[in-house]
């Protein structure tokens, strides 16, 4: 990474750490804008890990607005799923207690709803908008160090030169590396654990598992009671993926051995709907992760450190509870993208850049803390020994506020 000039102006040396949409996000909104960047990401190619991930439903004023002011609008027209927004809430026998419909309106617009789409094709539609040169796969973040004046070296686990950048952007996640620069938080424990299972799509397509697929429905289906609760997902290419959670201590552990783990979810769920067990049980072997869920503090802040700043789970990680993180994230890489772009047009000094950064850090802080609650308030609604009551019941207080 080099200092490069456009005209009589030097552009500054942008590293942006993490390759998740938020981070793909930012560096497509600078390089869109003539601001150089470079992304270096810990994966080893583009491949790698492609297949995780379930279904994102984007919200217009942020997901699909990264979308839309990148160019990428169609794009998310083509794979967005509107009938993948229909959503179900039913207690452990399986049967719905509430039903939404996502419907399918006329003329394509997208305003307003909230559609679908697999987030490894989201990850390809961003990753076929970026030049290849601007992406360093393989490159792990061994360490940072502060050089003072707001710059920091960047060292990478591969041996690959150390890189000195005027920002680095901490788009790595909930166990963030660059984190610790800006803020002591750590993340906090929910008290809920479990694992990710899935459907293959051949075997999902059986006929013998039409009870499957009609327990699931068209989209979304949370089947929650008792303290735990099983979310189902269906994905684009015919894939039904779960998150089968619970209330355990942090020492739960979720057994090595594909059988052995699927015998334990199988006790935890023994009283449930027969389709549930059926999915359980007939889940791919080559598919289960273990999924613990952790949290920022709601209202997590900083002070603003110069040369230095955080976006998407590195900033506010929370539960999938309000379809909000995917969101929130892309949302931030837009518009850290936007601010940085619009300081450089007005002089594009580091004075003004960090104070840039530091607004839209303001700005950031006040927005997402409202979402943050919300998204604690559900998952103490949807893990409750009162649901589905409590989960109906949050759903429809969302919706009165204006949330779907």
């Amino acid at each position: 990474m080099s200092t490069s000039s456009n005209g009589s102006q030097t552009q500054p040396r942008i590293a942006i750490v993490g390759g998740g949409p938020g981070g793909l996000v930012l560096l497509l909104t600078l390089l869109r804008r003539g601001i150089p960047a470079t992304l270096y990401e810990r994966d080893s190619s583009r491949n790698t890990r492609a297949h995780l991930g379930g279904t994102l439903d984007l919200e217009w004023d942020s997901g699909q607005r990264a979308l839309r002011e990148n160019g990428l609008e169609d794009h998310f027209k083509a794979y967005a799923r509107r009938d993948a927004e229909e959503m179900r809430i039913c207690g452990k026998h399986g049967v719905p207690v509430l039903l939404h419909d996502g419907g399918d309106p006329p003329d394509n617009d997208l305003q307003d709803t909230r559609p679908e789409i697999d987030r490894r094709v989201l990850r390809q539609i961003l990753l076929d908008a970026l030049p290849q040169d601007a992406i360093r796969w393989d490159h792990a973040l061994a360490f940072i160090r502060p050089l003072g004046g707001g710059q920091h070296e960047l060292t990478f686990a591969n041996g690959s030169p150390v890189v000195v950048a005027d920002l680095v952007v901490g788009a790595d996640g909930a166990h963030s590396r660059i984190r610790p620069l800006v803020s002591p938080a750590t993340p906090l424990y929910h008290g809920v654990t479990g694992a990710e299972i899935s459907l293959a799509p051949g075997v999902a397509a059986r006929p013998e598992n039409d009870d499957i697929g009609a327990g699931v429905g068209r989209g979304t289906c949370l089947a929650a009671q008792g303290g735990k609760i099983v979310c189902f997902q269906r994905n684009g290419d015919g894939r039904i993926r779960a998150y089968a959670w619970h209330r355990a201590p942090l020492e739960w552990a979720l057994p090595r051995d594909p059988g052995a783990a699927k015998e334990g979810l199988l006790a935890l769920y023994a009283d449930w709907a027969p389709w549930i067990r059926k999915f359980i049980a007939l889940c791919d072997e080559d598919a289960i992760y273990p999924r613990p869920l952790f949290y920022l503090p709601v209202g997590h802040r900083w002070a603003h450190v110069p040369g230095v700043t955080i976006i998407g789970d590195a900033a506010h990680l929370m539960s999938p509870f309000a379809g909000a993180g995917a969101n929130l994230a892309m949302l931030d890489g837009l518009e850290l993208g936007l601010a940085l772009a619009q300081a450089q047009k007005e002089g594009g000094s580091a004075e003004k850049r960090e104070k840039a950064v530091a607004a839209w850090e303001q700005k950031m802080f006040d927005s997402v803390e409202k979402v943050a609650a919300e998204t604690y308030r559900n998952l103490q609604a949807f893990i409750s020994p009162d649901a589905p009551e409590s989960a109906v019941a949050a759903v429809r207080e969302a919706v009165s506020q204006g949330y779907e």
